[in-house]
């Protein structure tokens, strides 16, 4: 867009991105605001907890199932009223979450919240997308990166200050006001786009295949932990299903003249370089969002308030940066950026290997800064430079494919993270054990003192060594989880420095080159 067009009566870019990305924030920040809110969820409505974490299944398998259509969708329907469309079930479905009565239910509007919310991100990029020029993008894919990084980091903090002090009913609520606000700026704001009079015919079998594929792979990865992966029959199924369905997926959508995702994007350098790194920063972003006040409630004895408070620093750290980087992205390399980032996180996350058990609050929450620096180095970049020689008419394929990769990645990256916590426990628990030897002078020694730390609280000489006893088991279980978290957390470092050498293989962009946009 140029100052011209601005002139003819077009609404301002800034306040396009500002309407968008409200409506983003808000769908974004419902991928973590109910994980902690699910104890209560079990509790209300009576359930176990393996039930209650359907509430978050269902709303993943539904996001990535409704992306693959997004791009066909907004183009039949034009982009302004397939986002409204979107934002209004989102909307509606989550005031039926907070009103829901039972788990079917609640289930069943989290499914429709899950299209709605799917639908909107996407949209909401391709919308910046045509609303700045080339050079500028940078800078308006700020604001859109303070609702995709900030969100999940919000999204905790909120769902755990809500749920502690109101009820579990509002972490869906909230989004009532939020969406019917949005809804009356985006109709005030946006403009719509021509819908093609030549829309080619919507690819039906394609999309069955890949949201097929994408719905297994979401349910394979965030249930595999919790059903014991390949011994369950649960996952061999729909591993099997999804199986099936990329390999089908693949020659059908490679040979198909308008595929409703065209994977042939992913085999060129740039895209592709930029779809791997988006997959990673998924990973990264979602992972530490979910682990660290994992390991604060559990290892740490924080409540839910308060070890999403560690992560509030970092959130406001990552939007100056966004802001920050916006202004750098139509000056410095992407490449270069991406990689000054990767190094940045990977070092905060070599920071948190150093555990141990008397760290304090700002230990964490620096660790949380040290990524609200980096991230924001690679997420603007990535996300301008993955429109960067996209033909016309592919710019809605570009952000429905960039979103799939940040939501599956996220999903990997909490799998990966959860399966390597629960292994790794078990390994250093079991080589705790065998040097926890009762003969040896320093099991010894240390049940001593702790035996002579009870009988100086008033316990019996019985009761004083059964505690002692007790006390060095806790030991051996806190030190088993810190050493695997410490693993947890090295992993991650492995797969933010991989990011490094795949940023090296995007082309060097020109600055102010004009690239291609939908219309």
């Amino acid at each position: 867009m140029t100052s011209a067009s601005i002139a003819a009566g077009k609404p301002n870019p800034w306040l396009i991105a500002v309407v968008v990305s409200v409506a983003t924030f808000m769908e974004v920040l419902d991928t973590t605001i109910a994980n902690v809110a699910l104890p209560y969820i079990a509790g209300g409505m009576a359930v176990s907890s393996d039930e209650a974490t359907w509430v978050v299944t269902t709303y993943l398998v539904a996001n990535a199932v409704i992306l693959t259509a997004s791009s066909h969708l907004a183009k039949a329907l034009g982009r302004k009223r397939f986002f409204l469309i979107c934002l209004a079930l989102f909307t509606t479905s989550s005031i039926l979450c907070g009103l829901s009565w039972d788990i079917r239910s609640l289930l069943f509007f989290r499914i429709l919240q899950g299209l709605g919310g799917g639908g909107m991100v996407p949209v909401s990029q391709s919308i910046l997308a045509d609303a700045f020029p080339p050079e500028k993008r940078g800078q308006g894919f700020s604001l859109f990166g303070i609702a995709v990084v900030v969100a999940p980091v919000i999204g905790p903090t909120l769902g755990g200050w809500l749920s502690d002090n109101f009820s579990w009913h509002w972490c869906f609520l909230i989004n009532g006001p939020i969406g019917l606000m949005s809804i009356a700026l985006v109709t005030a704001v946006v403009q719509e786009t021509e819908t093609p009079r030549d829309l080619p015919r919507f690819d039906l079998l394609g999309f069955l295949l890949v949201s097929t594929f994408l719905g297994s792979l979401e349910v394979v990865l965030d249930r595999g932990e919790i059903e014991d992966w390949f011994a369950s029959g649960f996952i061999l199924t729909f591993s099997a299903i999804g199986g099936l369905a990329f390999t089908l997926m693949i020659p059908w959508e490679v040979s198909h003249k308008n595929p409703v995702v065209d994977i042939r994007m992913i085999a060129t350098r740039q895209f592709g370089s930029c779809f791997f790194v988006m997959l990673a920063i998924g990973a990264i972003l979602i992972a530490t969002t979910q682990m660290l006040p994992q390991m604060l409630q559990l290892s740490f004895g924080y409540t839910a308030m308060l070890a999403g408070l560690v992560l509030s620093p970092g959130g406001l750290v990552t939007m100056a940066m966004m802001l920050v980087v916006g202004r750098l992205s139509g000056r410095v390399q992407p490449k270069y950026l991406i990689m000054t980032g990767a190094a940045i996180v990977a070092a905060s996350m070599y920071n948190l290997t150093s555990l141990y058990a008397d760290l304090d609050f700002w230990f964490f929450a620096r660790s949380r800064i040290y990524i609200g620096v980096g991230l924001p180095l690679i997420f603007i970049p990535i996300t301008t430079a993955s429109y960067e020689g996209v033909p016309p008419g592919k710019t809605d394929q570009a952000s429905a494919m960039i979103n799939v990769a940040r939501n599956v990645g996220g999903s990997i990256g909490v799998s990966i993270a959860q399966n390597v916590l629960a292994h790794r426990e078990q390994f250093h628990m079991s080589r705790l054990v065998e040097t926890t030897i009762p003969s040896t002078i320093q099991y010894q020694e240390a049940l001593k003192r702790a035996q002579d730390y009870f009988l100086s609280a008033g316990s019996s000489a019985s009761q004083a060594q059964r505690q002692a006893m007790q006390w060095i088991g806790r030991q051996i279980a806190t030190q088993s989880s810190l050493l695997a978290y410490i693993d947890v957390f090295a992993t991650l470092m492995v797969l933010a420095l991989l990011v490094i050498p795949l940023s090296l293989i995007l082309r060097r962009s020109r600055a102010g080159a004009k690239a291609a946009v939908a219309h």
